[in-house]
């Protein structure tokens, strides 16, 4: 692919456009009381630029931050752990296991004004499919505001619950966009003792915040081979420390500083910039890569002990998404090996690109359904075409590997939030930390007719803000495929739906679909009963595995199969599938709540920092909790109910606009406590007096 002019600056052009507010309003806007309102963090390497901040920016200095004074730091502190993942066979004969990887470059919001913990809109950046992903870059910065951005906790949260690390960027712009060399010279300071400050600085941020390393991308031209040498030795210190002190951090490093320290762009690895990704555990090569240079990178990299799939071959999907022209055979031929991995750069365009009007959740995941799976739906049957999904090339991973495993379909936003069925909040909202462990492959389905429509609607839900919608004209059986995974399987299993048909629906037979070999076409089936016609609302189902779980084995694939009797449009929703074995006891309540701050919002609402410890150690009993998946808040109304206000996985909330009931003299919020079945502790409460 030759490079086009417009390529060599264009990451440094995207994170001046998002200073310049090139996101849609409604995620970037702030919520009241701005004074209490916690955002995602960002800092200037050391010296600050001269002039005042634009209003909503704060200048800060990374190598004047304390942890013990960071007062934002517990609404920004990640908590869900890394998970484990496997690779299962692929759905269709391209994909290939242990070859190319997939990175992404995405920014959810500005870097200034981001919310810790999401916003009430739901037109935000869902990203859902992890499963393709391995490693995510928290992108943004701008000379304006600043040029280190650590990822916020629900991106975080929602990464590592199914296996994708999170990495925090480090950007230098070119004086073309604001960029000054000094801050270059700030950051690869190294003191008397042959330390770097700021590299130690990095560290502490990325273990005090939870994520998982740092993505450096130096564009400030004007260097010499002295500062190329320093930056280089910079890398390789911020990656040795990195990986001491529990689990290694990742330094990913971008292909534009040379090791003669000027700034050229070399779409491939060479001498020029190699030592750097040695240093480093990987580099994202610039865009304009072609076959040959690919070819001779991966020679290189596997003559310094490195693999080739170690480095990523940059893919600018900004403007133009699925109708990028990419030379797909020159990285990853569909009949030979793949050349390298490959990065996405700014694969948010399915949610950006949305037009006015037409940025409703439902249609935002329709279209990253198609940019991820392509435009069929169908990752065992990817179409041939100028766009190659990545599920047409790299295999989906998964964490189902362990019991209890429960998912309600919820996508980290919604139109409302609710519970066991019923609405208990109207509002719009986003916290991608909410997310649930979605599937991975959209949309499997084996049918012998017409293919049912299959995806995520937010008109309805059981818990959360969204379901699983498939409807179909046909009659005859259809199986969607929903997880791939390792699940055990014993006499104690059991799996439970909670499922629904909509009004205007005919009645539909369900049943579980589980295949206990790698041949996912071998299916077992449990009956889930059948749903009348007329949408009677939700229904709860209880399975048992009978001899199917007595015989052992394990759970290798996980879905449903539909099926019309009588004829007639189906429209069937799936709001929670759930499988364990004993279920564990509720977890224990929070304890110690407490309002940290507050203030009077214009409108007569408070807006609330709330923080809690987490429960009690749990016991040795035949029945101990289980741990806690996240805390929900809750507002208690007069006269019994509730009104729900949040959700966090972390140990401190904000409450931006609590809302006074009946001139009460002081409201009551309660804290739980949630686990992976979704069991829901005793709360733990705290007056807030009006």
């Amino acid at each position: 692919m030759s490079e086009r002019p417009t390529r060599r600056a264009v990451l440094a052009a995207g994170a001046a456009g998002l200073a310049a507010g090139a996101l849609p309003a409604a995620a970037a806007s702030a919520g009241a009381a701005e004074d209490l309102q916690p955002y995602a963090s960002y800092w200037f390497p050391d010296g600050l630029p001269s002039g005042t901040p634009a209003p909503g920016v704060t200048w800060r200095s990374l190598s004047a931050w304390r942890e013990r004074d960071d007062a934002d730091l517990p609404f920004n502190r990640a908590t869900v752990p890394l998970a484990p993942r496997f690779t299962p066979p692929p759905p269709n004969a391209t994909a290939r296991p242990d070859q190319a990887r997939v990175c992404a470059l995405a920014a959810f919001a500005p870097t200034s004004g981001n919310p810790s913990q999401g916003s009430a809109s739901a037109d935000f950046y869902a990203l859902s499919h992890w499963a393709y992903l391995d490693e995510l870059v928290f992108w943004g910065g701008s000379a304006g505001e600043g040029l280190v951005l650590a990822p916020n906790a629900p991106v975080v949260d929602a990464a590592h619950r199914n296996g994708v690390r999170v990495l925090g960027t480090v950007f230098l712009p070119p004086a073309a966009y604001g960029g000054q060399l000094r801050w270059t010279h700030d950051l690869v300071r190294q003191g008397p003792d042959g330390a770097f400050p700021l590299a130690d600085k990095l560290v502490e941020v990325a273990r005090a915040y939870g994520f998982d390393g740092w993505f450096l991308n130096a564009e400030t031209g004007g260097g010499d081979a002295r500062l190329g040498a320093r930056m280089r030795d910079f890398v390789a210190y911020l990656r040795a420390r990195g990986a001491s002190g529990g689990r290694a951090l990742r330094v990913t490093w971008y292909d534009a500083m040379t090791v003669s320290g000027d700034i050229a762009w070399q779409n491939e690895l060479n001498e020029r910039n190699a030592p750097f990704f040695r240093a480093a555990d990987g580099m994202f090569l610039n865009f304009g890569w072609s076959r040959s240079g690919l070819v001779s990178s991966g020679e290189l990299a596997r003559s310094l002990g490195r693999g080739p799939f170690e480095l990523w071959a940059g893919i600018d999907v900004e403007a133009r998404g699925w109708d990028t022209p990419v030379d797909w055979d020159a990285l990853v031929p569909a009949g030979g090996p793949h050349l390298a991995s490959y990065g996405f750069y700014r694969p948010e365009w399915t949610w950006r690109s949305l037009p006015e009007g037409g940025r409703a959740p439902a249609a935002f995941h329709a279209r990253d359904d198609r940019f991820w799976s392509g435009a069929a739906l169908d990752p065992a049957r990817p179409e041939s075409g100028p766009w190659r999904p990545a599920a047409a090339t790299v295999v989906d991973r998964s964490t189902l590997i362990a019991l209890p495993f429960a998912t309600t379909f919820n996508t980290g936003h919604g139109l409302g939030w609710y519970d066991r069925g019923r609405r208990v909040a109207g509002d719009a909202w986003n916290h991608l930390g909410l997310q649930d462990r979605l599937p991975g492959r959209r949309w499997v389905v084996h049918t012998a007719g017409d293919r049912p429509f299959v995806g995520f609607d937010f008109a309805d839900a059981w818990r959360g803000g969204s379901s699983l919608l498939v409807t179909t004209q046909a009659a005859g059986a259809a199986t969607v495929e929903l997880y791939a995974a390792r699940l055990p399987l014993s006499e104690a299993t059991v799996v439970e739906l909670a499922h629904r048909t909509d009004p205007g629906s005919a009645a539909v037979r369900v049943e579980v679909a589980l295949a206990l070999e790698e041949r996912p076409d071998r299916f077992a089936y449990l009956p889930a009963g059948t749903l009348p016609a007329g949408g009677r609302g939700w229904t709860t189902a209880t399975l048992r595995l009978g001899p199917l779980g007595r015989a052992g084995g394990t759970a290798r694939v996980l879905g449903v199969r539909l099926t019309a009797p009588d004829g007639g449009g189906v429209r069937w929703r799936l709001g929670e599938l759930a499988v364990h074995d004993a279920v564990p006891a509720a977890p224990g309540r929070p304890r110690a709540v407490t309002v940290s701050a507050s203030t009077r919002n214009a409108d007569g609402t408070a807006a609330l920092r709330l923080r809690w410890d987490p429960p009690a150690a749990a016991g040795t009993g035949r029945r101990a909790p289980g741990p806690v998946r996240h805390y929900e808040l809750r507002q208690a109304l007069p006269g019994g109910g509730f009104r729900f206000l949040g959700g966090t996985c972390g140990h401190a909330y904000y409450v931006p606009a609590l809302r006074r009931t009946a001139g009460e003299a002081a409201t009551r919020v309660d804290v739980c406590a949630v686990d992976e079945l979704y069991s829901v502790s005793a709360p733990a409460s705290v007056m807030f007096r009006w």
